[in-house]
């Protein structure tokens, strides 16, 4: 379990390094907002005021040249990040408590086959942005299986959890709509 979680973490950092070494050579204003602000407009963000601050928050989507670099910045740099984050908590707790192994452990594996779907929707974005706005989509479904998981758990680990992908559901929207932003 802990090397998948450490090839996927891998790969997702090999992709994010792509775009962290873009900016740089890009002839951008510092300060490019016009992705962001088109993103956060489009009808199905629900969260306008989450959407802005979230990616003006997040420098590399300043940086975004096209909205197909802003839909790989917010899956790679946001959602699979958090999904990374997320991942650690759950196998971590999975470690520590052991009365608390087998639920973790199935949180830690879902949230790796979100993973492994933004994963699949990064690398399809530039050829077929509907599939890729499907396995963004696909998210939302593990993040109800999670929430249905762990239930009215009221230990510390559990609220953390919950906190974490209730964090997710926020995220996923700027997701979908960032694919949706280019044809998906």
């Amino acid at each position: 379990m802990a090397s998948s979680s450490h090839c996927f973490f891998v790969f997702s950092m090999a992709l994010l390094l792509q775009f962290l070494v873009a900016p740089a050579a890009s002839a951008l204003p510092l300060n490019s907002t016009q992705y962001i602000d088109k993103l956060c407009q489009m009808s199905s963000i629900d969260d306008k005021p989450f959407c802005w601050q979230t990616l003006t928050g997040f420098r590399w989507a300043k940086y975004a040249g096209s909205s197909v670099t802003l839909a790989e910045v917010v899956i790679s740099g946001l959602l699979v990040s958090h999904v990374q984050k997320t991942m650690r908590f759950a196998l971590l707790t999975a470690q520590k408590e052991p009365s608390l192994k087998a639920q973790f452990g199935t949180f830690h594996d879902t949230y790796r086959t979100m993973g492994y779907s933004l994963g699949k929707a990064f690398q399809e974005l530039r050829v077929s942005p509907r599939t890729a706005n499907h396995d963004v989509m696909t998210c939302t479904d593990q993040i109800t299986q999670v929430m249905n998981l762990i239930g009215k758990n009221q230990d510390v680990s559990s609220k953390t959890l919950i906190d974490m992908t209730m964090q997710m559901k926020k995220l996923l929207p700027l997701g979908v709509t960032a694919t949706q932003a280019i044809g998906g």
